[in-house]
């Protein structure tokens, strides 16, 4: 019996691969990047590929702008976003190696004022679980996303969020323990976390284009952030991540990570050493927190046994192996740093498009054109798998607005909803009126525009549009006062007017 016609036509496809040279795999990968960057509408992307300890790629495609026909090239500077954390986690090692911390020191040892809602967690929080996500404490980005604070502050209020599941029982993605991480780092090294991470990581590697912070780039070589707007592919402003820096402030570009990808997948060694003992390096990868299902949709392709995480790092098995990895975002632009330990190969993808998932396509492309085998169209399986997830939420808005009670009016005049309502948490909102309009300024930072919806409730866009829309919804008290405002999701009492 003969095989069937599609069998063989994989065992040529196979074999085709397996004989490639490196020089035409590139050549096929450099091909596939830019068919993909046009797939998914991506203004610009910067990719690097080492395979053996070399860097056999390290290129730009697309432009830094829309509008601008400036190229994207190896030297044009990104934000890392998340891929920070690894970096930071990197720090923490150095120290580790040096005798000044262990991994399971208590937190309070360090930084005695930190404390969070849960005393029993603040007395038993140790290091290692500021880079694991498994402290109990639910998704508090707004404490950066939705004011300006310092990261002093940021740290205080967390005393305030009450725990959404019990101390190392599940995962919950949180930014603000790796800035905690930053300030112990800086409280044992006596340096900053941006001083420390420059002269123990990057001037090491010489990565001299390569910047802790945003406030540090002043380059004009430089991506900017894009983002889609009611169907429109808009030029946003940078998202500002300083006050959580450890968490995700770095900028960087194509020649300058590729040299952290050769670090980091060759055990930490660079020309002059190593940044990391053997067992430190390896206990950065160690899987350490099980992951729940979900947290990527692209998993639900991919379809791994297990999915981990390490001290920065996600894990999960692909076709038998074990792959490192994580991604970066901030409106308008993304990253991802990937790794195939076995195979001695990483990638790392840079992206000036709102969470345009071009970046995880490219990781499995090349982790089964450099070692693995297959030829699987990822761009295209996932852009389909994202076209669903947007089609659904967009349903999803129609069917919210299609529910809007027609023909009511507010409950009060205009005038009555304005004022101040505060929160400890939350911070304040002041709401003004504007003709038929309510303003709304959260904390000086996000204002929003809204119009009456139905009831009490108003509803509109903020004024910067990849927020989105808001809505407020007004309470009030026995006596029919308002007393309360849910604004997107957060509580707010309205303060009484001084007398």
């Amino acid at each position: 019996m003969r095989p069937p016609v599609y069998v063989l036509l994989l065992c040529l496809i196979s074999f085709g691969l397996k004989g490639q040279t490196i020089e035409q795999k590139v050549k096929d990968f450099d091909a596939y990047i830019e068919k993909s960057r046009i797939q998914w509408q991506m203004p610009g992307v910067a990719v690097v590929l080492v395979k053996d300890s070399k860097v056999i790629l390290k290129k730009g495609y697309g432009v830094r702008r829309l509008g601008d026909k400036t190229p994207v090239d190896d030297q044009t500077l990104f934000v890392c976003a998340s891929t920070t954390k690894a970096m930071t986690a990197a720090c923490m090692g150095i120290l580790v190696d040096q005798g000044k911390i262990k991994w399971n020191d208590p937190v309070i040892n360090y930084l005695p004022t930190f404390q969070l809602y849960d005393p029993y967690v603040t007395r038993e929080l140790k290091i290692r679980d500021l880079f694991l996500h498994d402290s109990g404490v639910g998704n508090t980005d707004f404490l950066w996303g939705s004011m300006k604070i310092s990261s002093q502050e940021v740290l205080d209020k967390m005393r305030l969020v009450k725990p959404s599941y019990s101390l190392r029982s599940s995962f919950i993605y949180q930014n603000i323990f790796y800035l905690a991480a930053g300030q112990v780092i800086e409280k044992v090294s006596g340096l900053s976390w941006e001083k420390f991470i420059k002269q123990n990581i990057f001037d090491k590697l010489g990565m001299s284009r390569t910047f802790p912070v945003r406030r540090e780039v002043v380059d004009a070589n430089q991506a900017a952030p894009h983002f889609l707007i009611e169907n429109s592919i808009q030029v946003i402003e940078h998202t500002n991540a300083d006050e959580i820096g450890p968490a995700g402030s770095v900028w960087s570009c194509a020649n300058d990570i590729s040299k952290w990808v050769a670090c980091m997948l060759d055990s930490s060694k660079y020309v002059d050493g190593k940044l990391l003992s053997g067992k430190t390096w390896s206990e950065l990868f160690k899987p350490q927190v099980i992951v729940p299902d979900g947290f990527y949709p692209t998993m639900q392709i991919i379809k791994p046994s297990w999915t981990t995480y390490g001290f920065g790092w996600f894990q999960h098995d692909y076709k038998g192996k074990k792959i490192n990895f994580h991604t970066g975002s901030l409106a308008g632009a993304v990253a991802i740093h990937g790794q195939l330990p076995e195979a001695n190969l990483g990638i790392y993808v840079f992206g000036n498009y709102d969470h345009a998932e071009v970046r995880h396509a490219l990781m499995y492309k090349a982790f089964d054109l450099f070692a693995l085998g297959g030829n699987r169209d990822w761009s295209t399986e996932f852009l389909s798998l994202y076209k669903t997830i947007t089609d659904k939420e967009e349903k999803e808005v129609k069917n919210f607005e299609a529910k809007r009670v027609n023909g009511t009016k507010p409950t009060f005049d205009l005038n009555e909803y304005v004022g101040k309502y505060t929160d400890p948490l939350y911070g304040q909102v002041e709401i003004t009126q504007s003709e038929n309009s309510l303003l709304v300024n959260m904390n000086a930072y996000a204002r929003a525009k809204l119009e009456h919806w139905h009831y009490d409730t108003f509803r509109g866009w903020y004024e910067k549009r990849w927020y989105g829309k808001a809505n407020a919804t007004f309470f009030t008290d026995s006596n029919g006062k308002i007393t309360k405002v849910n604004f997107d999701g957060a509580e707010f009492s309205k303060e009484k007017p001084k007398q």
